[in-house]
């Protein structure tokens, strides 16, 4: 007997049983369903994290003190990079606040950082119109202020508003520049944020300490080597007296946190797929149990199909055919809701990449699943003796 038949045996078989057939492929469609979807769940935020990491520009090494040390920093400390690390291009402090700026009758609470000149450069994020920040804005601590999209937006709409005057936190300054739009980021939405002078920021807020500083080096192969001068710097600076504690100062790069995020989230994409891929091994057993259930409702009819010539491997290809032809039905189905319901998580803002090594590997597990838990049933129908199923009832 040739495949062609097998699959039109198989295919009257289930038909001719619709209800238990759709019951048994539930559980492969709801596993291949599941695998597909959380795994293109685990993708899409491992994408969207490192979309956001990528945000903070190139060759970006942060430095900021931990919370529970004494170790703070300062525009000296600044100054003291630039001298003492051959290998960075610049070091840009930066103090972040969030308080309410105020145009008019209007109100906004935004984040305001401080800032020096080259911070636009450093992290890829360029002015769309006006200027940014100057080092004799910096030298003079200038109240003059560069506006995120979103700030833009909210408190000027349509409007220009270069040479405007806003008020921050009390005080008033002049806006010169509006930035581009760059969207979420590690350090949060860079849109909807307000730039002033380091200096004018230090000032405002009534501090000597900077929140931290950000050091970029010209090239990608010299990160490892800065960001273990900087360390050694730091551990001289502030040392730690207990072994095995946290240094005070925190130095990592931008490679850095693309690895570790890297890691967890192919972890956490596993552990996903894993925790889906339960239910296809629960809908294979599904199959199984069906298939026996089939063999003996069919016991006699394999009695008389072997008493009319068919061989052994006609009996186990039939049965085989039937159960990888379940299972490949649920996983064609499973797919089609898989990728239906990672797209509807989209509309619900949970991020989602659907990618064909997901799709590939749930179907080949559902077709490799209906063929190892078939093959049992299949046997056993295979190796029924002619006569005794001739008799059975």
């Amino acid at each position: 007997m040739n495949l062609v038949e097998s699959l039109k045996i198989a295919w009257q078989s289930l038909v001719g049983n619709r209800l238990r057939s759709a019951l048994t492929m539930l559980g492969v469609i709801i596993g291949v369903a599941a695998v597909i979807a959380l795994v293109s769940i685990g993708q899409g935020a491992s994408q969207q994290i490192t979309s956001q990491i990528q945000k903070l520009g190139s060759n970006v090494i942060t430095v900021l003190p931990r919370g529970n040390t004494v170790a703070r920093l300062g525009l000296d400390d600044v100054e003291e990079l630039t001298a003492r690390v051959s290998t960075l291009s610049r070091a840009i402090p930066s103090l972040s606040r969030q308080t309410t700026v105020k145009w008019q009758n209007k109100t906004y609470s935004t984040t305001v950082e401080g800032t020096a000149d080259g911070y636009s450069e450093l992290r890829s994020f360029p002015v769309a119109v006006g200027r940014f920040i100057t080092p004799s804005d910096v030298d003079g601590r200038r109240k003059v202020a560069v506006l995120g999209k979103k700030v833009h937006t909210e408190l000027f709409g349509d409007l220009n508003p270069l040479m405007q005057q806003i008020n921050i936190s009390g005080e008033t300054y002049t806006v010169v520049g509006i930035m581009s739009a760059k969207g979420q980021g590690m350090g949060g939405d860079y849109d909807d944020r307000v730039l002033i002078p380091i200096s004018s920021a230090l000032r405002l807020f009534g501090t000597n300490r900077v929140s931290s500083i950000l050091v970029q080096t010209s090239d990608a192969k010299v990160a490892p080597a800065t960001v273990a001068r900087i360390q050694a710097i730091y551990q001289k600076k502030f040392p730690t007296r207990n072994p095995g504690r946290d240094d005070a100062v925190m130095v990592f790069s931008q490679d850095q946190l693309l690895s570790t995020v890297g890691d967890a989230t192919r972890t956490f994409t596993i552990m996903l797929g894993g925790i889906a891929g339960i239910s296809l091994l629960v809908g294979g057993i599904g199959i199984m149990n069906i298939m026996m259930v089939s063999v003996t409702e069919r016991t006699r009819e394999i009695g008389i199909r072997k008493a009319l010539g068919a061989k052994r491997r006609d009996i186990l290809s039939q049965f085989l055919v039937e159960s990888v032809f379940l299972s490949l039905s649920g996983g064609a189905i499973g797919i089609i809701l898989g990728v239906g319901g990672a797209r509807a998580m989209e509309a619900f803002g949970l991020p989602s990449t659907v990618s064909v090594t997901s799709i590939v590997m749930a179907f080949s597990f559902s077709a490799a699943v209906g063929l190892f838990f078939g093959v049992y049933p299949a046997m056993k129908a295979a190796n029924l003796d002619p006569i005794e199923a001739l008799r059975y009832d």
